[in-house]
């Protein structure tokens, strides 16, 4: 947004879309305004705005932190995304603006000492929703299905022009590509990909984004892969490497014959994996009969692509933390956000039984043969190719926050860590 555009809604004043906050507000105000937006059209907050238009400017430290970790994250629910912003008024002037599309799984409540309140928008105010708007609101909402919300402040340029050709045409089987972005449009949105958000241009969905998107990151910032490296068994104070790794899902593939196609451009768990690498396997200084270098990998291939796959497709899209690998020297860690779902423990799941959270997203993925059709990749590849390739079992840690799975270097460090 620019000044003249911010400047603009000002003027207008407020009104059923549009609310002014003075900077200084409670986390729960700030709640209040968001769950009345979300739950009519959308709209905007202008945090650093008096009521009568007058530009304060926003005052304390480190806005968008408190705004996303504090007042999103722990006080709306469902979770929202939203799209923020700051605007330069002048040298010592800035106002943040949060801009929130209509809610897909309404009611949205305030969550505040073991309560939940919900609110609607009347004109220009957030009110208590009466008895019948609540009933109205849970007709409306729907189930929950996280990786079909909407993310704020995307569009169709948001998402990779050449990997949606080549799933329209390889993959889903169209014989002809959309020949405006209106085509295009309606064409994601029928896949799920993009979702319509009352008179508005569509926006992007979670699963539409991390599938598809050129950056998910930029909008979806706990969609990358915190992937680090350490020389001893902890998390030393020096990391031997410490990045993000933010991408596409999905590879470019280029068809060469109706039963083929070559790599053009990596996807994430490409480039995921060629920055581990260097860490999680070693060169061999002679070589060997075929006067070959054969390298030699800690752990096999398939079952770290496996393990990676399965923390990407089956994470909890509601909770804001980063999907985290970490390589020590005795073990791989991969943490995936979230419980496992619906009842599932890691008993049936090693027995193999399956149960999705992100139907969509694994859908696509297994087109793409990143994942097992048939949902056994911890009991057909990650178990026994593990005790093949050194005779250690992984092991597998549930919380109610997180899902990690521990692959060990070889038996000794296994057992020294049981």
């Amino acid at each position: 947004m620019t000044k003249s555009e911010l400047l603009q809604i000002i003027a207008n004043g407020e009104n059923s879309g549009v609310e002014f906050k003075r900077d200084g507000l409670r986390p729960e105000q700030l709640a209040k305004e968001i769950v009345a937006l979300a739950n009519f059209k959308g709209g905007r907050i202008l945090i650093g705005v008096e009521d009568d238009g007058t530009i304060s400017g926003i005052v304390r430290d480190k806005v968008e932190h408190w705004v996303m970790d504090t007042v999103f994250a722990r006080y709306v629910h469902p979770m929202i995304i939203p799209f923020y912003e700051e605007v330069k008024i002048d040298e010592s002037r800035r106002v943040a603006v949060i801009t929130i599309d209509q809610g897909t799984t309404k009611p949205y409540v305030v969550r505040q000492s073991d309560q939940q309140t919900i609110y609607v928008r009347f004109g220009s105010t957030s009110r208590y929703a009466s008895r019948e708007k609540q009933a109205r609101l849970f007709a409306s909402g729907g189930m929950l299905i996280p990786e079909k919300f909407p993310v704020s402040g995307t569009g169709f340029q948001d998402l990779s022009l050449v990997r949606l050709t080549d799933y329209l045409l390889r993959i889903a089987g169209d014989e002809m590509l959309p020949v405006s972005e209106k085509m295009w449009e309606k064409r994601l949105c029928n896949l799920d990909f993009m979702i319509e958000c009352d008179a508005r241009p569509p926006v992007c969905t979670i699963a539409g984004l991390v599938l598809f998107g050129n950056a998910p990151s930029r909008h979806l910032p706990h969609a990358v892969v915190r992937w680090m490296a350490f020389e001893g068994d902890d998390k030393d104070y020096q990391a031997l490497d410490d990045r993000e790794i933010d991408g596409p899902l999905v590879a470019h593939r280029k068809e060469t014959t109706k039963e083929s196609s070559v790599l053009v451009e990596n996807g994430l768990i490409e480039n995921l994996l060629v920055a581990m690498r260097p860490f999680v396997s070693q060169e061999p200084k002679g070589v060997d009969e075929s006067m070959r270098r054969e390298r030699n990998w800690f752990y096999p291939i398939p079952v770290i692509r496996e393990a990676i796959v399965n923390a990407i497709a089956h994470r909890d899209w509601t909770r804001y933390e980063d999907i985290e690998i970490v390589q020590y020297v005795d073990r791989l860690e991969i943490q995936s956000p979230g419980t496992l779902p619906n009842s599932l423990t890691i008993e049936k799941m090693l027995a193999g039984q399956r149960a999705l959270r992100n139907q969509k997203i694994t859908e696509i993925l297994s087109y793409y043969d990143y994942v097992d059709k048939r949902g056994m990749g911890v009991r057909k590849t990650i178990v026994p190719l593990m005790l093949k390739h050194n005779n250690t079992k992984p092991k597998f840690i549930l919380t109610d926050d997180y899902l990690k799975v521990v692959l060990y270097r070889n038996l000794q460090q296994l057992i020294e860590n049981q």
